[in-house]
C-alpha cells in the first residue's frame, strides 16, 4: 500500500473498485532452461561445493516448461531474493497438494541460486531485478507488473494453459479440477470482490461484480483470443510506463463486456467480443478481506483454494504476519524456538465490550483501547524479562478500508465482532523493524497469535511451560518472596514492580513457555526512568489508525496506546492539517 497518511486523497477514484492489492513480489520476463535443476527432489538440498550451472541453462524455454508440465497446465509465479521466503511457502503448499506441474521465475542470481540450491524448478527472467523489497507504486513495483505481461506472452505460444500467480498467495486446495469444469474459457480471473454474487462455489454473476478484476490469481488458455488480449495489454504498458499493470488488465478487458457466453456457466464475452472470460469466486479464491476479515468461506461452508494477502496495512511484513496467523506461513525451525523464550497471556475482554450496544467507532474504540493496554503491559514485562511476546488475537467490532464507510461494507458478509488482522490496529512493520537501541530501548520481538497452537512448535517447547496466575498480594501463597509453585502453576502478585519481576522470572528463565492468567494491573511500571522512556518511545509507534469517518477530511483516527493517559481522550480524526500527525 501506499504510505497510510494518503487514505483520504485517494477516495476519489478508489471507492469499492480499488483493492490495492499490492502484488509487491516480484515478476518474470522470459527466457530459462535446467535439466538439472528439474530432475532434483523439491526442497533437497545440493552440496554447497557443487557447481552452479551456467546462467544459460536456466534460459525460459518450451523444453523447460514441457518439463513441469501435468494435463497441460504449468503453474507459475516470479519473485525476487526479498520474497524467498513467500516463494518457498507457495511452493511447499503446492507439493503438499501433490502438485509438481509449476516454475519459479527468478528476478536475480541471488535468488537463482538459491531456489537451484534447494532444488526448486527454477528459470532465470534475465530482469536484473534488485534483491530487497519494493514498496507498493514504486516505479521497481511497476517494473516487476511489465515483467509479468511479458511472461505470459512468452509462455502462452508454447501451447500450455497457464495458472500465473503472485508469491504472495498461498494455495489451500488443488486449483485445477476446478480450473477444467470451465474448459471453453479464455481468461479466468481472481478479482476484489467483497460483496458476494454467488453462495455456492459457481463463477461470480458477472454483471454484478462492482471491483477491480485481481490479476494477483488468473487462469489463461493458449487461445486466439487470449494470446491477442496477453499481446495488447504487453503493448499498452511499455507504452506508459505510468499505468498500473492491473488497472492496464481491467481497461482493455472491460473495452466489452457482455452478452453472457450461455445460460450455465457464468463465462461473459469481454475484451473484443470474442474473449470469453470468467471471474473466479471470491469466497474460495479469497482476497485478504473474504478470507481474513469476512471469513466468507467460512460462512457459506465452502473450502478455499486460495487465499491472495491483498487488503492489508502494513506492507509484506503484515502480508507475512496473516499468513502466519492462519498458520500458512513456512518457518524454519527456528523459528518456533527464539532464544529466550515466549510470553503469553489470556486476553480479558468484558462481555460488554463486545456484544453489548452498537458496534460504532466509539464502541469500537473502547474496545480496542481495553485490549491494547492489555498488550503495552505484556510487550513492557517481555522486554524485561527479554521474552517474544505472542500477540493475543484481536478482536475488532468495525472494519478498516481506506476509504470512508459505515464500518462494514454493506452487502459483505463481516460479521461484528470479529477476530481481525493485528495489521488493523497495529503497524506490523514497524514493530518488525530494527530501531536503535540507544533511542528506542531494545528490540522486543513478537510472534502471531497461534504460534502456540502451530504442528511445527517444537515438542521441547510445548512441554516447557509455567502458568502464572496474578493474585492478590497477602492472600496464601501470594507472595513474590516464597517463589513458589502450586499443581504447576506460578501464584504471582498484582500491581508488580520491575524488581519482582526480575527476581522471581530469572530462575524460570529456561522455561520455553510463560503464561499468565492475565495482563490486567500486572505490572506497575520500570524502576529505571531512562530505561522507561526508551520503551515508551518504541510503543508509541507501534499503532496505526482507523480509516475512514464518512463526510470528514482527513477522515482517518490515530490509535494511542497511551490512550489511558489523556483525560478526555476521544476517538475522532484530526480536525485541522495541524493535527493530522500520530500521537508522539
Amino acid at each position: 500500500f501506499p504510505p497510510l497518511s494518503n487514505e483520504d486523497s485517494r477516495l476519489s477514484d478508489q471507492k469499492l473498485n480499488g483493492s490495492q492489492s499490492e502484488p509487491v513480489q516480484v515478476v518474470p520476463s522470459a527466457l530459462p532452461e535446467p535439466q538439472i535443476v528439474l530432475k532434483k527432489p523439491v526442497f533437497d538440498v545440493s552440496p554447497r561445493n557443487k557447481k552452479m550451472p551456467p546462467l544459460k541453462d536456466f534460459r525460459l524455454t518450451k523444453e523447460l516448461v514441457q518439463q513441469r508440465v501435468k494435463d497441460n497446465i504449468i503453474i507459475v509465479t516470479f519473485g525476487n531474493y526479498a520474497f524467498m521466503d513467500f516463494i518457498l511457502t507457495w511452493v511447499k503448499q503446492l507439493n503438499d497438494l501433490g502438485l509438481s506441474n509449476y516454475l519459479v521465475g527468478a528476478m536475480d542470481t541471488k535468488l537463482l541460486e538459491a531456489l537451484y540450491q534447494k532444488g526448486v524448478p527454477v528459470f532465470d527472467m534475465d530482469s536484473h531485478m534488485s534483491t530487497v523489497d519494493v514498496g507498493w507504486g514504486s516505479p521497481t513495483f511497476h517494473k516487476m507488473g511489465r515483467e509479468k505481461v511479458i511472461l505470459i506472452n512468452s509462455i502462452l505460444p508454447f501451447g500450455y494453459e497457464l495458472l500465473m500467480c503472485d508469491t504472495d498467495m498461498v494455495w489451500l486446495k488443488n486449483p485445477l479440477p476446478y480450473l477444467a469444469r470451465y474448459p471453453g474459457a479464455d481468461v479466468l480471473t481472481s478479482s476484489d470482490q467483497v460483496i458476494p454474487t454467488v453462495v455456492d462455489d459457481s463463477l461470480e454473476v458477472w454483471q454484478e461484480v462492482g471491483a477491480a478484476y485481481n490479476i494477483g490469481i488468473f487462469h489463461w488458455r493458449p487461445t486466439e483470443s487470449a494470446m491477442k488480449l496477453a499481446k495488447e495489454w504487453k503493448e499498452l504498458l511499455l507504452a506508459d510506463d505510468k499505468i498500473w499493470d492491473q488497472n492496464g488488465f481491467n481497461e482493455i478487458v472491460h473495452r466489452e463486456l457482455g452478452p453472457s457466453v450461455d445460460e450455465d456457466s457464468g463465462l461473459v464475452y469481454a475484451y473484443d467480443g470474442n474473449l470469453k472470460l470468467g471471474i473466479l469466486p471470491s469466497s474460495i479464491f479469497c482476497s485478504g478481506h473474504t478470507y481474513f476479515v469476512q471469513g466468507m468461506y467460512q460462512q457459506l461452508r465452502l473450502e478455499p483454494y486460495a487465499v491472495h494477502t491483498t487488503f492489508q496495512y502494513a506492507g509484506t511484513e503484515g502480508k507475512r504476519h496473516r499468513l502466519r496467523e492462519a498458520m500458512l506461513f513456512h518457518d524454519p525451525p527456528e523459528y518456533y524456538n527464539p532464544p529466550g523464550g515466549f510470553l503469553s497471556f489470556k486476553p480479558s475482554i468484558p462481555k460488554s465490550l463486545l456484544l453489548s450496544g452498537k458496534h460504532t467507532i466509539g464502541s469500537h474504540f473502547t474496545l480496542i483501547n481495553y485490549q491494547m493496554k492489555q498488550i503495552r503491559t505484556a510487550l513492557a514485562i517481555a522486554s524485561l524479562l527479554n521474552r517474544t511476546l505472542v500477540m493475543p488475537p484481536l478482536w475488532c467490532r468495525i472494519d478498516r478500508l481506506w476509504f470512508p464507510h459505515p464500518g462494514v461494507l454493506e452487502g459483505s458478509m463481516t460479521r461484528q465482532p470479529f477476530l481481525c488482522p493485528l495489521d488493523h490496529v497495529f503497524e506490523v512493520n514497524v514493530m518488525l523493524k530494527e530501531l536503535p537501541e540507544d533511542e528506542f530501548g531494545p528490540r522486543i520481538n513478537i510472534r502471531e497469535y497461534s504460534i502456540l497452537d502451530n504442528p511445527s512448535l517444537p515438542s521441547e517447547v510445548k512441554m516447557s511451560r509455567l502458568d502464572v496466575h496474578l493474585c492478590k498480594e497477602g492472600t496464601q501463597y501470594c507472595n513474590v518472596s516464597n517463589n513458589v509453585t502450586v499443581g504447576g502453576v506460578l501464584k504471582f502478585p498484582k500491581h508488580s514492580n520491575e524488581e519482582s519481576f526480575m527476581k522471581v522470572f530469572t530462575s524460570f528463565k529456561d522455561v520455553k513457555v510463560i503464561q499468565f492468567s492475565s495482563m490486567q494491573d500486572a505490572f506497575t511500571g520500570f524502576t529505571n526512568k531512562e530505561r522507561e522512556d526508551r520503551f515508551r518511545k518504541r510503543v508509541k509507534h507501534y499503532t496505526g489508525i482507523w480509516c475512514c469517518v464518512m463526510d470528514h477530511t482527513p477522515g482517518h483516527i490515530y490509535y494511542d496506546i497511551y490512550w489511558d493517559e489523556k483525560p478526555g481522550w476521544k476517538p475522532i480524526p484530526p480536525q485541522t492539517s495541524e493535527d493530522d500527525h500520530p500521537p508522539w
